[in-house]
């Protein structure tokens, strides 16, 4: 014996479904066609199959009449072309209309009235409902109820709806399913919601607000249906409040705030389209709270909308936020010319550095979610067009091409001004010939301090002549007083091929060096426009303008002056050299006795290294972050290494260090470099051994610059460093023999210990910075030696190197003001990164940090130009009476 369930839809709107059953009997009885097993589907059947959508149903034979689509659990009845709602188990189905089914109807009455407290079926309730009502109801899993809105949707108009949910039973034992059936979209959502944090932390929130995605429509105006359907597996009721209501200001105006809550459970998103002539926007929001962390999406007009903290990085742009977020938006990327601004509060605060919650004591135990509310501010602006863009790269080019011409006016003047002295010089030259050749017999009156020892300290017993003396350069380089000519012996094209290494070899490591990083920048720069993933980079994106691929244009531009400065810088270095090949082709005394030795290969090095900071600090701005901030502060490194070198270099021609050395050194600091930015943050192991590395270095070379060279590492260091402390120190108290330089090395000493000291002590983050501000003490404090040395022998310094001393000391100075502003940092989570980011300060178009680029390109070169100046009063001065310093 089997039983057939019925369901009866009256008015469809209360469906009364009692079960009843009857034999096998009684259907063959009242069809042949049921007995024989023979029954086909009609075009209308597969229709109403279609319609009703349950894959796992079938029609089933009954008299030859229209049978219902059965399901599990319920079933479908067909009556006149109207289907009802829920039917009975699967395997039968009740027909309320067939040619010879009399018989069977009239055992209807009885079988209703006999079989009704049987009946197990579920009740549907559809219910038309209105806006902005709130409907209080229970539902079990013996009834389900549906809500039916419609709304007019026009063209040029969109009007947000909102769906609030709240469970008002305290302990449910199964979730109540919401399902929002639409024309073009479907939603559903569960409440209790459940969404996971970190390790699989699960919160429960019993109030759910979605907003519906509201696709374009063709029409100009259409009325459109959707329903809400309500149910659970919960055999006890599950009581619920239900609110769907319409959302003001759904679609955002340009310039206009607008502000709104948001909480996990309850996200936002607002429709923006772009005004005609606006082809760029920039999409701010702002709260005035740091926590709860949020999210902020850019998502095309397309539904579903992800407007979850589970999904809401599955399209589009994106990026955290503690207090703000900005993202640049183009008309180019949406051909729909509008999209959807969506904020999502995250169900915890650790991807915004806030504190993370405590581990559950059972995996799953549901933790109390907490206040998660946060009130945010929206606002969409126009962004800047062509012309701003067309202006800011004239006012780049302009500036740095003004040097061009400003070099260009004062070499110019200076050409005529070196002929008339160095025909002078050569007239004086040539009167006083003898002089030339008087190495040791020269006055020291002219220095502020008496030097009136003897310039040799060689016994006259010990060598046959003075030709003896003089070709040993330990007895030369070991004098109490040097001149320059004492360190000037060697062949000068043996030098100057020497010192053009550092060019051809800085050129190499500048190839081989940036071909991989800007493959490795053009990379991050396609997986942020590939994924949307604003939190890759550390841009300001309060001022940030892209142009083709590039997410900040502004900050790549205003690099172009360390390229031109730097290019600019090897013109004049270059037109020295062929000056003064020039002259040594003439065999003029000048170029040949007199001034600072001329080596330019240092120089050239420089100027590479100056256009090489511009494109790798360029190349890091693609897409600035930590992984990559080592290719803005390598050639940097590079700079100041030169520099020192040159500066020594200039007194000391001889026994400089070789390229290949210096080179090696300065690899060992940009490993050290990368070492730290890996695994230097909070990590006392590596910080005492960068400490003890720095601390020895500086003992190594302070031994190598008193001692000119002349000494030996080896494994009689330790006596021979005691005998000196005995017969120096002890047996007797004497200074120092070259007291000018150990004042130098003592000062150099407490610099370098007192910056170990404070690293190791206060481990900054940024310790490719620290690194750096290490190399610029030392620079600077050579520098400062160098010039007051120079003073004091009794030189001076020219008009032009005392005008490039001053202003490059005064861009420096304002150079540093705008670097220190600090518009965003790696050392902090992308979120907390942009509480520091700041509008456009200069034509709308460059930040502070563009100005810094400016500034420090221009100060760069203006040193460079003081190194290559400053000793221009001793071109006729023979070298004789140049001091060693």
């Amino acid at each position: 014996m089997s039983s057939v369930y019925g369901v009866l839809c009256v008015n469809q709107r209360m469906l009364f479904a009692h079960v009843y059953a009857v034999s096998r009997y009684a259907c063959a009885m009242t069809s042949r066609d049921a007995a024989s097993g023979q029954y086909q589907q009609t075009t209308g059947e597969r229709a109403d199959r279609h319609r009703h959508g349950r894959t796992g149903s079938r029609f089933h034979p009954f008299n030859g009449g229209r049978c219902v689509l059965a399901s599990a659990g319920v079933c479908y009845i067909c009556s006149d072309g109207i289907s009802c709602s829920r039917l009975a188990p699967p395997g039968f189905c009740f027909s309320s209309q067939a040619d010879d089914g009399s018989r069977m109807l009239r055992f209807c009455p009885v079988l209703l009235v006999l079989m009704l407290p049987a009946c197990g079926a579920s009740v549907v309730i559809q219910r038309d409902a209105q806006f902005d009502v709130t409907y209080d109801d229970t539902v079990t899993s013996d009834n389900q109820t549906i809500y039916s809105y419609n709304h007019t949707v026009s063209r040029n108009k969109t009007e947000g709806v909102r769906v609030s949910v709240e469970l008002l039973s305290e302990s449910a034992q199964s979730p109540v399913l919401f399902v929002v059936r639409q024309k073009q979209a479907v939603l559903s959502f569960q409440v209790p919601l459940i969404l996971r944090g970190l390790y699989q932390r699960k919160y429960q929130y019993t109030q759910v607000g979605r907003t519906l995605c509201q696709p374009p429509t063709k029409a100009e105006a259409e009325t459109q249906f959707f329903y809400v359907d309500v149910s659970t597996l919960s055999s006890a009721g599950v009581h619920y409040q239900l609110r769907v209501s319409r959302v003001d200001s759904f679609t955002l105006q340009t310039d206009k705030k607008f502000s709104f809550n948001a909480t996990p459970s309850q996200p936002q998103f607002f429709k923006y389209m772009f005004p005609d002539g606006v082809d760029t926007v920039i999409v701010k929001v702002n709260s005035q709270k740091n926590f709860p962390c949020s999210v902020m999406s850019i998502q095309d007009i397309q539904c579903p909308v992800y407007d979850l903290d589970n999904n809401v990085a599955f399209i589009g742009m994106y990026q955290t936020m503690t207090t703000t977020a900005a993202i640049t938006v183009q008309r180019k990327d949406f051909p729909s010319n509008s999209f959807y601004v969506v904020v999502v509060v995250k169900t915890e605060d650790e991807a915004c550095g806030g504190p993370l919650r405590f581990y559950p004591l059972l995996p799953d135990q549901l933790l109390d979610p907490g206040n998660r509310s946060k009130t945010l501010d929206v606002i969409v602006s126009p962004a800047i067009n062509s012309e701003v863009y067309v202006m800011g790269m004239l006012f780049c080019l302009g500036i740095f091409l003004s040097f061009y011409l400003l070099t260009f006016l004062v070499a110019c003047v200076e050409n005529k001004r070196y002929d008339t002295v160095f025909e002078e010089a050569a007239l004086n030259l040539k009167h006083d010939a003898m002089l030339c050749f008087c190495v040791l017999d020269r006055s020291l009156e002219s220095v502020a301090r008496s030097r009136q020892e003897s310039l040799s300290s060689v016994e006259e017993d010990d060598y046959d002549t003075l030709v003896d003396i003089d070709s040993d350069k330990n007895i030369v380089r070991t004098k109490k007083f040097l001149c320059v000519s004492d360190l000037a012996r060697k062949d000068k094209r043996i030098l100057s091929k020497k010192y053009q290494i550092y060019f051809w070899n800085i050129a190499t490591i500048a190839v081989f060096y940036a071909l991989p990083v800007i493959q490795l920048v053009i990379t991050y720069q396609t997986v942020v426009n590939v994924t949307g993933n604003q939190d890759i980079c550390y841009y300001n994106f309060l001022c940030a303008h892209p142009l083709g691929a590039l997410s900040s244009f502004n900050n790549i531009l205003s690099n172009l002056g360390y390229v031109l400065l730097g290019l600019l810088f090897l013109l004049i270095v270059l037109q020295r050299d062929i000056l003064h090949n020039r002259a040594l082709e003439r065999n003029e005394s000048t170029a040949l006795e007199c001034g600072i030795p001329k080596h330019f290969g240092l120089y050239y090095a420089m100027g590479t290294a100056l256009m090489m900071e511009g494109l790798l600090s360029a190349c890091y701005h693609v897409c600035p972050n930590y992984t990559n901030f080592q290719f803005d502060t390598s050639f940097m490194y590079m700079i100041a290494g030169l520099c020192m070198l040159k500066l020594y270099q200039k007194r000391h021609p001889d026994i400089n260090a070789s390229a290949y050395s210096a080179y090696a050194c300065l690899a060992a600091v940009i490993f050290f470099s990368v070492l730290g930015v890996v695994f230097g943050k909070g990590n006392t192991v590596f910080w005492i051994v960068f400490s003890v590395i720095h601390i020895l270095a500086t003992l190594l070379l302070s031994t190598q610059l008193y001692y000119m060279g002349r000494w030996r590492l080896d494994s009689g260091i330790l006596r021979r460093m005691l005998n000196v402390i005995y017969t120096d120190c002890i047996r007797q108290c004497s200074g120092p023999m070259y007291i000018d330089r150990m004042v130098l090395l003592v000062m150099g000493n407490i610099v370098n210990w007192s910056l170990s000291a404070y690293g190791l002590i206060k481990r900054p983050n940024d310790f490719a910075s620290y690194l750096l501000a290490i190399a610029i003490c030392n620079l600077l404090l050579y520098f400062a030696f160098y010039i007051i040395m120079k003073l004091r022998s009794g030189e001076r310094i020219q008009c032009l190197a005392l005008v490039c001393i001053l202003f490059t000391a005064v861009v420096w100075g304002f150079a540093l003001f705008f670097f220190f502003q600090g518009l965003s940092t790696w050392q902090k989570t992308p979120a907390e990164s942009r509480e520091h980011n700041r509008e456009c300060i200069l034509l709308s178009f460059f930040d502070d940090h563009d100005i810094w680029h400016f500034l420090s390109s221009i100060a760069m070169f203006g040193s460079f130009l003081v190194l290559l100046t400053m000793d221009d009063d001793l071109d006729t001065v023979q070298r004789d009476k140049i001091y060693v310093f």
